[in-house]
């Protein structure tokens, strides 16, 4: 945003800004004033790095070593230096030296030694030739090709140099980041506490799974799809239940909430029926920054606050549901977990070969199926788009994106397409 503002007086004064419309806010807009008016959790802890998986780094990591601290062969093969071979193309193999040998050996000019992938390179050697590019004769070797100087040997710190940063705070940490923590001798590393979200959803005609069903009701999906969906991120989830549509039952759960949790995801309630309470309550107990996005599916969604603790309204549809968390509320979580530049999955150019149906007016996510042949990504929607139908998410590998002025898609054309599996 161009100048400060607060949440407080944003929603007392909407014309204050000029592209605040909390009735139908484009997602980009969304995206921008949820991130301003969030706050990064800054509590910290320290667990054993074998524990650090999926954890948000809380401190910038520095090494005490080089890594690798020693120069050593990338080969099995046999180390030498390159000027014995301008004289003559045949070595004396000196000895043979095995990773993990502390012994220290200094190899004269016209004799090589054998080592193995992984062992230290010994003095007097500046080369190391594979087994199969050499022809080993009784104790010598015979060399038909001149190598580059220096090949094959991993230099000291040629990974990780001494005193240099290794991780930056915030950094997300994946296998490859535990296991660069390990390979600099940590087993502790300092990083940000679990943020804990407290969820539940609403609605009278909504049922725990494993409960007998009536009709005119439906089994609550969007309480596991969200609680999986926390889970994947690895946050502390605090599972509230169904609550039903009575104001003083949600008012006193936003309450019990608000004490416990660093943020409160709600799913149904926010759009106009009757008994949809939960504005009413939010504009009550704190403060709604808007309700409705240009978007489909997930138009209902609201988003706010309850004192100091952010509030996301889920539609109650599950697909939008899915939708509204992938696109705006998981990278709002994630900035609060402390990971530093979240980003969604780019967009990738897709040929479509069935035709969309799409009318200007609200940005789409249909959900498709991608594949790939010779080099170029072909999409198509999945059946039955509606917003009820959790099967287009399963069938789905990707979302088809479509931008607001978007009209119809044919045959042939190129759509922007995020991969499924990159939204976790």
């Amino acid at each position: 945003m161009k100048k400060t503002i607060s949440l407080e007086n944003l929603v007392n004064d909407p014309g204050c800004l000029s592209e605040y419309d909390p009735n139908a806010m484009k997602i980009e807009v969304a995206r921008k004033y949820i991130h301003n008016f969030l706050k990064a959790n800054t509590k910290t802890e320290y667990v054993n790095t074998e524990d650090a998986l999926n954890r948000i780094l809380g401190e910038t990591i520095i090494s005490k070593i080089n890594v690798p601290n020693y120069n050593n062969s990338a080969m099995d093969g046999f180390a030498f230096n390159l000027d014995s071979l301008k004289e003559k193309n045949t070595l004396e193999i000196a000895t043979t030296i095995l990773a993990g040998n502390l012994s220290k050996h200094k190899i004269k000019p016209g004799f090589a030694a054998q080592v193995m992938t992984g062992s230290k390179i010994p003095n007097g050697t500046d080369t190391v030739l594979p087994f199969e590019l050499v022809k080993q004769e009784n104790d010598s070797i015979v060399v038909s090709k001149l190598p580059t100087k220096g090949a094959n040997i991993r230099k000291l710190g040629e990974d990780i140099k001494k005193n240099g940063d290794v991780l930056k705070k915030g950094v997300f940490l994946r296998p490859a980041e535990v296991g660069l923590i390990a390979s600099i001798g940590i087993s502790k590393i300092k990083v940000f506490k679990k943020i804990k979200v407290s969820f539940f959803s609403t609605g009278d005609e909504v049922v725990k799974a494993g409960q007998p069903i009536k009709s005119g009701q439906v089994y609550d999906s969007n309480h596991f799809t969200i609680q999986s969906m926390l889970k994947r991120i690895n946050v502390e989830c605090v599972d509230l239940g169904i609550i039903p549509d009575d104001k003083k039952l949600i008012e006193k759960t936003f309450k019990n909430a608000a004490k416990v949790s660093d943020a409160i995801i709600t799913t149904g309630g926010v759009s106009v029926g009757k008994a949809d309470f939960m504005k009413d309550v939010l504009k009550k107990l704190g403060k709604v920054l808007f309700w409705k996005l240009s978007i489909k599916p997930g138009r209902p969604m609201a988003y706010g606050a309850f004192k100091a603790t952010p509030y996301f309204g889920l539609p109650g549809n599950p697909v939008a549901a899915m939708i509204t968390f992938y696109q705006l509320v998981q990278p709002a979580l994630k900035y609060l977990m402390g990971q530093d530049n979240y980003k969604l999955p780019m967009l990738l150019k897709a040929k479509c070969v069935a035709p969309i149906s799409k009318r200007p007016g609200r940005m789409e996510f249909q959900r498709g199926f991608f594949t790939s042949k010779n080099g170029e990504l072909s999409v198509k929607p999945t059946p039955h788009q509606g917003s009820a139908i959790l099967s287009s998410m399963s069938k789905a590998n990707c979302l088809i994106v479509l931008d607001i002025d978007q009209k119809s898609i044919k045959v042939d054309d190129y759509v922007n397409i995020q991969l499924m599996e990159g939204l976790v």
